[in-house]
């Protein structure tokens, strides 16, 4: 149901869960924005004070007043996510809040529930499975779900996992296109979509792992590439997302117009979160209302009638 908006509520719920089980008192994160808004709305049903940190200024505006409104203690602190991810991580082992980043394992048992929705909606394993990537957790999560449906003989194949981030913000894609061992980090990622705008991957190995080993890719699009697949979007399908989540499939696009995926292939892009979590990028990329005199002439002189 993703109640916030975003994909993150399959693992927030899990992980808060986990945390009443554990009696934790506290739970924190970092976050680009749609962990702070799932995390705030899970600790206000369970009873228990959320604290995110948040880069400031770096964060769309629909996700800071989701978590602001659902009662969680806001820190925006002058630095990238990566940084936020390092501080929350120290405040967690100093202090005995519960960390749920990605990187707490039962946020990625929720999220690996993606790969047995798309596989039981669809009937079969597709081809492809394209997912946007930031903090690597979601394509690591659905890989694997899919392996132990693949483990327990309930599928005979794995898709192609195939991650796709922004121009700006590519460690994960430079390692595969690279065939580096290991991610190296970007101390300046920047994009206009803010979810995938981290430079630092805690699921980087994990990420890297379900692209190689599934015979997948890694692509990068730019900001252009990706607020154009926005519009298209909501303009030819009436799919309304965030610029991160058009990003796969712009990535898709990409892929196809140069001719490294075949035309031939089932391919699922999931989209991540709603439209209405960054208004003011909506907004920039679309002409005003037209405002006219309140009587019919002035409407059909608007209309061209």
């Amino acid at each position: 149901m993703n109640p916030s908006g975003s994909f993150k509520d399959r693992g927030m719920t899990v992980g808060v869960s986990m945390a009443l089980q554990l009696n934790k008192k506290s739970v924190a994160c970092a976050s680009t924005g749609n962990t702070s808004a799932s995390l705030a709305v899970y600790a206000a049903k369970a009873g228990i004070p959320a604290v995110v940190l948040l880069p400031a200024g770096k964060v769309a505006v629909g996700k800071v007043a989701q978590a602001l409104m659902h009662g969680a203690k806001v820190i925006s602190i002058r630095g990238n996510f990566d940084r936020a991810l390092e501080m929350v991580h120290e405040l967690c082992l100093t202090h005995g809040l519960y960390l749920l980043n990605s990187i707490n394992p039962y946020r990625l048992e929720g999220q690996k529930t993606i790969g047995f929705e798309a596989v039981d909606q669809l009937g079969g394993v597709p081809d492809r499975f394209v997912l946007p990537v930031g903090n690597a957790g979601n394509i690591s999560a659905v890989y694997k779900g899919l392996l132990e449906l693949r483990d327990l003989g309930l599928i005979d194949r794995l898709p192609m996992m195939t991650g796709i981030q922004a121009a700006g913000s590519m460690p994960i894609v430079r390692a595969i296109r690279e065939n580096l061992p290991e991610v190296v980090p970007e101390d300046n990622p920047e994009t206009v979509a803010t979810a995938i705008r981290i430079g630092a991957p805690v699921n980087a190995e994990k990420a890297l792992t379900a692209i190689r080993k599934t015979g997948g890719l890694a692509e990068s699009v730019t900001d252009e590439e990706i607020l154009a697949m926005q519009r298209d979007l909501a303009r030819k399908e009436g799919i309304g997302v965030e610029p991160a989540s058009a990003a796969s499939v712009a990535g898709i696009r990409k892929l196809a117009e140069s001719g490294r995926i075949d035309p031939s292939e089932r391919i699922v892009c999931v989209v991540t979160g709603h439209l209405l979590k960054d208004p003011d990028t909506v907004i920039r990329q679309c002409e005003p209302p037209t405002e006219i005199d309140a009587d019919l002439p002035s409407l059909l002189a608007a209309l061209h009638l």
